[in-house]
């Protein structure tokens, strides 16, 4: 395993598929954040709107990613905006309720007192409800991002020509099993490195704590 781990780095094989791994999983991330983290604010500061938008938010949320998948091929077809849009719609749950009890779980003497000082709405919305629920939020977002991975990665073993998860499916195919375990290496030692540089990215934006 060692040994096809070191051949597939060295002739760059390797790099590549990650390269494309990395890509489509950042891309359909960030556009999952995007959309996720302000909805989930939102939701959270405004509970007229939770009432409205929360029996949908629920339905979309219980329905399997994966079982999507064929769906999302037939709409975008085989090619790359199919695996992003698929990583887009598996990754923004967890963001999106951890940034929704993040909102709900600021300490109402926190709000209280912003307003005894005649700070308005908006402030209180920006200045104190947004910075108290960034702990949250990163929780969520540090689920998504390895969810972003195993959604990813099983959307290339179904349709693709390139990444890790190609690269898994192609060895097990031709029976290359050192070939097949320095894939799945790969794949844990991404989701590690993701995971540690978003709990290092937390410690510097969250240091108030």
């Amino acid at each position: 395993m060692v040994a096809a781990f070191w051949d597939l780095l060295r002739s760059g094989e390797l790099i590549t598929h990650i390269a494309q791994s990395v890509r489509r999983s950042v891309l359909g991330f960030s556009l999952g954040l995007l959309v996720s983290v302000p909805l989930g604010l939102l939701i959270g500061w405004f509970p007229r709107f939770e009432e409205l938008v929360d029996p949908l938010l629920q339905t979309f949320r219980q329905t399997s990613t994966l079982a999507l998948f064929p769906v999302f091929i037939l709409f975008f077809g085989i090619g790359e905006v199919s695996k992003v849009a698929i990583i887009f719609w598996g990754v923004q749950w967890a963001i999106l309720l951890n940034t929704i009890a993040g909102v709900k779980n600021v300490d109402p003497l926190l709000i209280k007192a912003a307003r005894s000082m005649g700070t308005s709405s908006l402030e209180i919305f920006i200045k104190v409800i947004v910075p108290a629920a960034v702990p949250s939020i990163f929780t969520g977002v540090r689920l998504s991002a390895t969810t972003s991975i195993l959604i990813l990665i099983a959307a290339e073993m179904m349709g693709a020509n390139s990444g890790l998860g190609f690269l898994l499916y192609d060895s097990e195919v031709k029976y290359k099993i050192p070939t097949m375990y320095a894939a799945i290496m790969s794949m844990s030692l991404l989701g590690l490195i993701l995971n540690y540089t978003l709990v290092g990215i937390e410690k510097r934006i969250t240091h108030w704590k």
